[in-house]
């Protein structure tokens, strides 16, 4: 089948940086769904990976984001036969989803938005479940359980952002403070549905103070250890921060006065570990499949191209390493 992929780590212009490859069909597992790809989109984890991960055995096929039409199954599947579509973000572990077909177990595939085509379901699956993941398992909040609790978003108008900040308002009730510094990110952020916005460029601590309001839950998604001492100065006592990004040096001391608890959020534990809840994953991408398709959710697709090419996937890339996405990227997948 052809693959978009890269031989060697480094710039994404460099040599051995993302070509298109002849390699063979992934295998199906008991539990697998066989998946012509039809949208995929990139992330900052394919942007890491392709500089910092040697491939192994042949081209590195990145891409985690998919949405497609299984044309296999396992014999242990349960869910899913051929001519389903499905939307999923796929395993860290596993050859990725650049490729006409793709591989995933059924466990952390749902069902595709109907009212969205392959290419704009493709961009959510990554970050919701992120997202879900953070308010309901890191934060351990229940549904509804939000009313009167505050949460700050920093980086708000990013693809994980875009999305937390519209299922912490329908699905928990909190006040969400989230931040961007551009005049294009706050408008984007409030059309999210964030009550208010700040400027993480700015002093987070003292516009906060000005609000009136102490978040008890902080989603730290970009710049963790830039904004660390005022993320500690800001959150009420006894509050939680959730990062997803890579901190070089925190200084979790600090925190210590207040009974903070810090935690990392990354979706691809259930699937890399095996855990025993792997298909909460499928059932969570379920529920926002429907809240898509009922209207209760936006897409968060901003970037759109119209082919999937090496040249294309390359641009897709420089952009991320731009760092001023705004929302999600999304191109059609090698099988469209």
């Amino acid at each position: 089948m052809k693959a978009i992929g890269y031989t060697q780590t480094g710039p994404v212009d460099g040599s051995g940086a993302l070509s298109l490859v002849e390699v063979e069909k992934p295998q199906v597992g008991p539990r697998d769904l066989l998946v012509a790809v039809k949208g995929i989109s990139v992330n900052p984890v394919d942007v890491k990976l392709r500089a910092a991960r040697t491939p192994e055995g042949g081209p590195g096929i990145l891409g985690f984001d998919a949405a497609g039409v299984v044309v296999a199954a396992g014999g242990e599947v349960t869910e899913y036969t051929a001519g389903d579509e499905v939307f999923y973000a796929g395993d860290v572990t596993r050859t990725g989803t650049n490729a006409e077909f793709h591989a995933v177990d059924e466990r952390i595939a749902g069902r595709k938005p109907a009212s969205l085509d392959f290419t704009e379901a493709a961009g959510l699956p990554l970050t919701s479940i992120t997202a879900w993941e953070m308010l309901f398992d890191s934060f351990r909040l229940a549904e509804g359980g939000g009313a009167g609790r505050t949460l700050l978003v920093i980086g708000g108008a990013g693809g994980v952002g875009s999305i937390l900040i519209q299922l912490a308002k329908k699905l928990t009730g909190l006040t969400v403070i989230a931040t961007a510094s551009r005049p294009k990110t706050q408008d984007w952020v409030k059309k999210m549905g964030a009550d208010h916005v700040i400027d993480h460029r700015a002093d987070l601590a003292a516009q906060v103070r000005d609000i009136g309001l102490a978040p008890e839950y902080v989603a730290a998604l970009t710049a963790t250890g830039q904004h660390w001492p005022a993320i500690v100065e800001l959150i009420a006592p006894r509050g939680h921060v959730a990062l997803i990004d890579d901190p070089e040096d925190l200084d979790i001391d600090p925190a210590k006065p207040k009974a903070l608890t810090i935690s990392w959020e990354f979706m691809f534990t259930r699937p890399m570990f095996g855990t025993a809840d792997i298909a909460a994953q499928r059932s969570l991408l379920n529920r926002v499949s429907a809240m898509l398709d009922q209207g209760v959710l936006q897409s968060t697709v901003t970037e759109r191209a119209a082919e999937l090419s090496a040249e294309t996937l390359t641009e897709a890339h420089k952009r991320q390493e731009s760092g001023r996405v705004i929302g999600k990227q999304v191109l059609p997948g090698l099988s469209a």
